[in-house]
């Protein structure tokens, strides 16, 4: 089936802008126009794309068909730079999944370097980004995975690094005699949301397997940080935050030198590796300055989404 780049333009429009008015006045036409286009593209796939509430958004159809429609300007840009001509007068959209980490601590970096783009980030932790990739909603995904995704390409970027942290006055209300399995299966910690096993990976490697401590859900890089800082509870950190608060005494580790090793991964479509050349360029650029090489000993493979 061939769609009518008119049709998809309006469909990307409505669901990058979120009403069927935003995105008349971005194409130049009416809202009628928009409605119709949509209407008729509707029609011919024979199932609805956009759930028309405020803001409008897109069925699941709907969101495969503007991403094939996002692909393919993308692959228009790659196309016309390669043969020196004109290109489109707005920049490409590119749909992305990332953990939160990341985000805060390297990628934007790499975001910034790759140039005219205009990027839609899914977050989600690093073991379960892959499934976007699987399902079709993104081109290109950092993971926690070393296998490659059937029709992708993978390349490893190198280790982020985090640190079990917590304030001082944590530390002597819940560990006054140090940290042990008894006191840590009771001392409140944070996870990012249900999928983050972070902190259960670092209690079973450096104190017992199986500890279930009460936890907080924090699903912010930045909370995170705070929280711990505040006294609310101990969690995993990055250590390019932490760094600056362990240094201050504002925080302090839960053991010494019980860093956890979490290894990164650029998955990209196969298919549109070649229009996102640069992306993956400056992804693994940026990890490279970013993120620590692989440790010598086997360590823990996975983090988390924040």
């Amino acid at each position: 089936m061939r769609y009518d780049p008119l049709q998809l333009a309006a469909l990307s429009a409505v669901l990058d802008l979120g009403s069927f008015d935003a995105a008349s006045a971005a194409l130049g036409v009416t809202p009628s126009a928009i409605s119709q286009r949509i209407k008729a593209l509707e029609d011919r796939i024979g199932t609805p794309l956009v759930n028309r509430s405020s803001p409008c958004t897109g069925t699941e159809t709907g969101l495969r068909i503007a991403k094939h429609a996002e692909d393919v300007a993308l692959l228009e840009r790659r196309l016309s730079r390669d043969l020196s001509l004109e290109g489109a007068k707005t920049p490409a959209r590119l749909k992305l999944a990332v953990n939160a980490d990341s985000l805060a601590t390297w990628f934007v970096e790499a975001m910034v370097a790759a140039g005219d783009v205009l990027f839609d980030l899914v977050i989600d932790d690093q073991d379960h980004s892959t499934d976007w990739l699987r399902r079709g909603v993104v081109s290109a995904a950092v993971s926690a995975e070393p296998r490659p995704v059937a029709g992708c390409d993978v390349h490893a970027l190198g280790h982020l690094r985090y640190v079990a942290t917590a304030s001082p006055a944590y530390m002597a209300r819940w560990f006054p005699g140090g940290v042990t399995p008894e006191t840590a299966s009771v001392a409140p910690c944070m996870v990012f949301n249900a999928k983050d096993r972070l902190q259960h990976r670092w209690l079973a490697r450096h104190l017992a397997p199986g500890l279930t401590p009460p936890s907080h859900a924090l699903s912010s890089t930045q909370a995170f940080l705070d929280a711990a800082a505040a006294g609310l509870g101990w969690g995993m950190n990055p250590e390019t935050l932490a760094e600056p608060h362990l240094a201050s005494g504002a925080l302090v580790e839960l053991v010494p030198q019980s860093r956890l090793e979490t290894p990164l991964y650029w998955h990209v479509s196969r298919i549109m590796a070649p229009a996102l050349v640069e992306i993956t360029q400056a992804v693994r650029r940026a990890a490279s300055a970013n993120l620590h090489p692989p440790p010598k000993a086997p360590n823990a493979r996975a983090g988390r989404g924040g």
